[in-house]
């Protein structure tokens, strides 16, 4: 099959309109992946310092776990990223509740927006 002499080109325009957006397209996913794994990785390290302070009532261990829950974050978690709220300073008196919020800056590849933070909190009844 034969092109005509109009034609000539044509290809590489058509690939120099689609190839920015493929591309937006690919980072935006690779973003958003790393954003949802970074959530998970905060709901779970979360979850696991809550358990630790419900039933020690250590907030120190309770921070200690949550750092040690989430070592694939880059930077790594630190004790400044977690508030924790002990069984003994709980507002309710009938059902005392421990509770841990970590929020995290998290950094994107490739450095066009953000940082954006993101946060987990997690509740227990003391004792377990």
């Amino acid at each position: 099959m034969s092109r005509s002499g109009s034609e000539r080109g044509s290809v590489a325009v058509e690939m120099a309109i689609l190839l920015p957006v493929l591309i937006l397209l690919l980072i935006g996913t690779m973003e958003f992946g790393r954003a949802l794994n970074t959530q998970a990785v905060l709901n779970q390290a979360a979850r696991e310092s809550v358990r630790v302070v419900a039933i020690s009532g250590n907030t120190a261990a309770g921070s200690a776990k949550a750092v040690a829950s989430a070592p694939t974050l880059n930077p790594a978690l630190g004790p400044a990223n977690i508030t924790i709220e002990n069984c003994a300073s709980s507002a309710s008196t009938t059902n005392p509740s421990a509770s841990v919020t970590i929020r995290y800056d998290l950094g994107t590849l490739t450095g066009l927006v953000g940082p954006f933070t993101i946060s987990a909190t997690a509740v227990m009844l003391c004792g377990g």
